[in-house]
């Protein structure tokens, strides 16, 4: 099937309509020509954007790349180096290693920021892409009554799943970095492999740059993963996120919720609270869609060393075996799962026909003062 927008049709339309057209007919062709242009600016504009955005991180790569092999050289170079000249010499390189970090720690910073932008480019793109094809058909399913909640519902998950691919590009985009060190620690290690008996001097310095690598690494996926942090726990904590979602789903579908938040949420880490966030958002997303209950029961706890999260509802239920058959179908209870053992959580579903749905994460965290 073909994309819903091609150059070689805005091309049309932008040349003008039927001359004998009738004064709507020439409205609403000017319409779809002003959208079409539209399109095609926003597109120009994130491809150069989106080649800006390359250069960058060819930077940032050149940069980590030399900070590497400056690293690797004071590990294996032999600290013997005397007389004033040594010593300016040493001085300068530092220096400028000193302006490297920071230009790449900054450089690292950035390209978060840079690749949310993009994302909001291209989303801007493909939503003026699809508006021109709603117009070009005069396709009815973007239209929608406000009075209706299932409608509404649709609307506001359209919009969810956008910002859940927006947070899913930025991730794939900064795993780039990640992934190619990783890479590069492997060849390292199988150097060091290599060499264990017959140079041991070698090793302990691979060995110490390995380390240094890998704890920089590190904290550079602490930064990114800061970046996916829904912003909504910043603005409310974890427990106010938890009632604003509930009270969203009551407001579409008129269920009665009820929290009862017991367990504290400094108790869990950030990605913990993002964890717990995403899944709550999902399972109440399937008691809207698939369920139709009247009452919904959230609740939190702390029992044996687990920070539990427990949604209940009095729904239709499902057969949990007939739904695990369908296997990719099932992209609600897979999304969950995943998420849960992202951070060593437990997650149980329970559920039967006519008889109610319990969705449980249980993320360990320690009985207190343990």
């Amino acid at each position: 099937m073909s994309g819903p927008y091609t150059p070689p049709q805005m091309d049309a339309e932008l040349s003008g309509g039927d001359p004998g057209a009738g004064p709507f007919d020439t409205l609403y062709a000017e319409a779809k020509s002003t959208l079409g242009y539209a399109a095609n600016q926003m597109r120009s504009l994130a491809e150069q954007y989106r080649q800006a955005y390359r250069e960058v991180l060819a930077s940032w790569h050149d940069g980590r790349d030399a900070l590497d092999e400056s690293d690797r050289a004071d590990l294996v170079t032999p600290a013997d180096g005397s007389g004033p000249l040594a010593a300016a010499e040493g001085e300068a390189a530092e220096d400028a290693l000193g302006i490297l970090r920071r230009r790449v720690t900054l450089l690292t910073n950035e390209l978060g920021g840079l690749q949310a932008e993009l994302s909001r480019l291209e989303l801007v793109v493909r939503t003026l892409e699809r508006t021109w094809l709603f117009l070009e058909r005069g396709d009815a399913s973007l239209l929608s009554d406000p009075s209706e909640p299932e409608l509404r519902g649709d609307l506001q998950m359209r919009i969810v799943e956008a910002v859940e691919a927006e947070r899913t590009r930025l991730a794939q985009e900064v795993h780039d970095g990640p992934a190619q060190a990783l890479s590069n620690a492997i060849f390292q290690a199988e150097y060091i492999d290599k060499v264990l008996d017959e140079d041991p001097r070698a090793v302990r310095a691979e060995l110490r740059f390995l380390r240094e690598r890998l704890r920089r690494e590190l904290g550079d996926v602490r930064a990114f993963i800061s970046q996916l942090r829904p912003p909504v726990l910043d603005e409310l904590g974890l427990n106010g996120s938890i009632r604003d979602t509930a009270d969203a789903l009551a407001a579409l579908t008129g269920a009665t919720i009820e929290t009862s938040l017991a367990a504290p949420a400094e108790r869990l880490s950030d990605p913990e609270q993002t964890v717990v966030l995403r899944v709550l958002q999902e399972a109440l997303q399937n008691v809207r869609k698939h369920a139709a209950a009247g009452h919904v029961w959230v609740t939190t706890r702390l029992e044996d060393g687990r920070w539990t999260l427990e949604v209940r509802d009095d729904g239709r239920g499902f057969d949990i075996d007939a739904v695990a058959a369908r296997g990719r179908r099932n992209f609600g209870l897979q999304f969950m799962r995943e998420r849960a053992d992202l951070v060593r959580a437990r997650f149980e579903v329970r559920s039967r026909p006519t008889s109610g749905t319990v969705v449980r994460l249980a993320v360990p965290v320690g009985r207190e003062g343990g």
